[in-house]
């Protein structure tokens, strides 16, 4: 198959959209299908470098998300580039200026298009003059504008489902969570990683991994921290990652007086990733706006056990303590981290880890993705072949 991937965020953009849509062209490449990746230019990107199957459509900053970019141009540009590809599905993975390009592009060339419902709205509306202008409702109207006409929906995860169901989706909606590269996070290899960061190998390490964002909710994390040291008082955390929320999250810490307990590293390459998880004990997220958490599942395939806020994705994910476990209050959390550092070897039963491994693998999730466009295809085939009978 010929797949057009339309999308506004793409690397070198750090998000989890990116490393989703990344994992995904990796898997159907490796499948044999030729991917194009429609996207918005990048300051960081040099227009005279050649990047493979790779093209870029001019592009401004997003109002409120200045870290994120939206197309101003391109639609008929576009066109022409998916004739000349020839292909045969659109997959958008934006409600924004590029999703609208691939339904531009699927209804000109007469292909099926199919959508990637990443980002849960209601949990970013704070975000466009402090809530006060969007609502829910308008979140419902603008998703149900945007899948209209579509072909078929990917929600990464029982609770995306379940909002779209809501909002009164009618179209196809299939449930394929966004996989990981096991091997790329259960490498090892002879660096000791907690010596190149100034760990003793005893330290009890958490990690909280992820772009820093207010609704990540790493503030509740710190601001439980000195019940955590009353517990386990030699522990350490490991913020790796940045974002707006940086100096607000530095400026916690040095009220809490947790200066020598928490340190942030800053925006670090996808490919050192692993390096992170291999070197903590645990993974402590409070983050309540996951539909498809991605670092959950990379902790996992790391090794680690994975500590994180209650709620329909974590609870479906953490199903079994030898995974994890969630938590709604701060004595669950404390309770949490201090059992699983106190007795790393409590919940070490390889069956459930082995099972979810495979659910969450990348192999699983190309797979997956490949039979939705094959339905999805068949059946547009057989409308337009009723349609052109009548």
């Amino acid at each position: 198959m010929n797949i057009g991937i339309f999308t506004d965020t793409y690397f070198p953009q750090v998000s989890g959209v990116a490393t989703s849509i990344k994992t995904l062209r990796e898997q159907l490449e490796k499948q044999g299908h030729q991917v194009y990746i429609f996207t918005t230019t990048d300051p960081k990107v040099d227009k005279n470098v050649y990047e493979r199957n790779i093209f870029r459509f001019a592009s401004v900053p997003f109002v409120s998300f200045t870290d994120r970019r939206i197309a101003v141009a391109g639609f008929l540009k576009a066109v022409q580039v998916a004739k000349e590809l020839n292909l045969d599905i659109v997959h958008t993975q934006t409600e924004f200026s590029l999703g609208w390009m691939g339904k531009f592009v699927a209804k000109n060339l007469k292909i099926p298009c199919i959508h990637t419902y990443h980002t849960m709205y209601e949990d970013y509306l704070h975000y466009v003059a402090n809530g006060k202008i969007l609502k829910p409702y308008h979140v419902k109207q603008l998703t149900r504008g945007f899948t209209y006409h579509m072909d078929g929906v990917v929600a990464p995860s029982e609770r995306v489902l379940n909002t779209l169901t809501g909002y009164g989706v009618k179209i196809p909606i299939r449930v394929i969570p966004t996989g990981v590269n096991i091997s790329k996070y259960a490498r090892r290899d002879d660096t000791n990683w907690r010596v190149k960061f100034g760990y003793e190998d005893e330290t009890p390490l958490l990690l909280s991994l992820s772009r820093l964002a207010y609704e990540k909710n790493i503030q509740e994390v710190i601001s439980s921290f000195p019940a955590v040291l009353k517990e386990v008082p030699s522990a350490q955390l490991l913020i790796v990652g940045d974002g707006p929320a940086r100096e607000t999250l530095e400026a916690q810490v040095k009220d809490l007086n947790l200066s020598s307990n928490v340190r942030f590293t800053g925006e670090i390459d996808n490919d050192r990733v692993y390096q992170f998880y291999q070197m903590a004990d645990l993974f402590v997220s409070a983050s309540d706006s996951e539909s498809q958490g991605l670092t959950y599942i990379e902790a996992l395939a790391s090794g680690l056990k994975v500590v994180a806020k209650t709620g329909p994705y974590t609870d479906e994910l953490l199903d079994d303590v030898s995974l994890g476990k969630t938590f709604d209050t701060e004595s669950d959390l404390v309770s949490a981290i201090k059992d699983y550092i106190e007795n790393p070897d409590k919940y070490n039963d390889p069956k459930p880890r082995e099972q979810k491994l495979y659910e969450i693998s990348a192999d699983f999730f190309g797979k997956r993705v490949v039979d939705f466009y094959r339905d999805v295809i068949a059946s547009y085939t057989d409308v337009q072949t009723d349609s052109d009978l009548t």
